[in-house]
C-alpha cells in the first residue's frame, strides 16, 4: 500500500536519498520505469534501476552505480531470478555492506522471500497433483535455496492469509525449528530496525511461527512431521516484535 513505500522513500532519505530499483524478479518490462516513477514522486532524490545480469553483477560499472546508495527496492515476481542474478557476486556482497552501513532494503513479494538466509523458492518436491499445491505437512517438501541472509534465523513467506500458505511455512519451521517463520500478508509489511525488531506496517497481518521452545519430530517412517507446544502470534498494524 501507498503507505508502505512511503515510510521506504522517506527511510531511504527523501529528497537527499539514493534508491536502487532492481527489476530482475519480474518478466514485466514495466516494473522497472513504474517502480523508478512511483519513488520519484514520493520524493526520493535518486533512483537508478540496476538492471545488471549475472555477469554484470560483478562488473565495476555496476558497483559504481550503488555508491552512496541509502535504499534498495526489489520488485515482486520470482525470488529465484532474483537471486541466480545476485548470488555469489560482488553485488550481493555489496547489498549485505549497504545493509550493516544503515541502508534500507526493501522489497515486494520475491523481494521480501530474498531477505532470509534461508529463502522459499515457491517450488514443491510432491505436490499432490499440479492443481493442488501444499496440501501436506510434511518434511523434504519445500524447496529451499540461499537467499541474501540479512535475515539469519528467520525465514519469510508472503501473500501468506491470502494465498493459504499455512503448511507451507508449518512444515519448514517444524523441519529446521531454529528459524523462526515470518509470515507477511498482502498490503502489508514488516518494518525491521536495527535493534532486531520489527513493526507490522499496513492493511493484513503478520504471522509469526516460532516452534524454538517446543517439541519437533519426524516420523520413524515417512515424511510426517510432528510438534507440541509450538507458540503462534497475529499481528497486525503497530504490532512490535522482538527477533531476539
Amino acid at each position: 500500500p501507498a503507505a508502505v513505500n512511503m515510510l521506504i522513500a522517506r527511510l531511504a532519505g527523501g529528497a537527499k536519498g539514493r534508491l536502487l530499483v532492481f527489476p530482475q524478479a519480474s518478466a514485466v518490462a514495466e516494473t522497472a520505469p513504474a517502480l523508478a516513477a512511483e519513488f520519484r514522486a514520493l520524493g526520493v532524490g535518486t533512483v537508478i534501476v540496476i538492471g545488471a545480469d549475472h555477469a554484470g553483477a560483478d562488473s565495476d560499472a555496476v558497483l559504481q552505480q550503488t555508491a552512496g546508495a541509502t535504499g534498495v527496492y526489489f520488485a515482486g515476481g520470482d525470488q529465484n531470478r532474483l537471486m541466480a542474478v545476485l548470488r555469489g557476486t560482488k553485488l550481493e556482497a555489496r547489498l549485505r555492506a549497504l545493509y550493516q552501513e544503515g541502508a534500507v532494503i526493501a522489497g515486494t513479494s520475491a523481494g521480501a522471500a530474498v531477505m532470509s538466509r534461508v529463502m522459499i523458492t515457491g517450488d514443491e518436491q510432491r505436490p499432490l497433483t499440479k492443481d493442488q499445491d501444499w496440501q501436506t505437512i510434511e518434511a523434504d517438501n519445500v524447496v529451499t535455496a540461499p537467499g541474501l541472509g540479512l535475515l539469519d534465523d528467520v525465514v519469510v513467506d508472503q501473500h501468506f492469509v491470502r494465498r493459504r500458505r499455512h503448511n507451507r511455512l508449518i512444515s519448514l519451521v517444524l523441519e529446521q525449528p531454529a528459524l523462526l517463520g515470518v509470515a507477511i500478508d498482502e498490503e502489508t509489511a514488516t518494518w525491521v530496525k536495527p535493534d532486531r525488531t520489527f513493526e507490522v506496517v499496513g492493511n493484513g497481518p503478520v504471522l509469526v511461527f516460532d516452534a524454538k521452545s517446543g517439541t519437533t519430530a519426524r516420523d520413524a517412517a515417512g515424511p510426517g512431521l510432528r510438534g507440541s507446544d509450538l507458540r503462534l502470534h497475529v499481528l497486525r498494524a503497530g504490532a512490535v516484535y522482538d527477533l531476539r
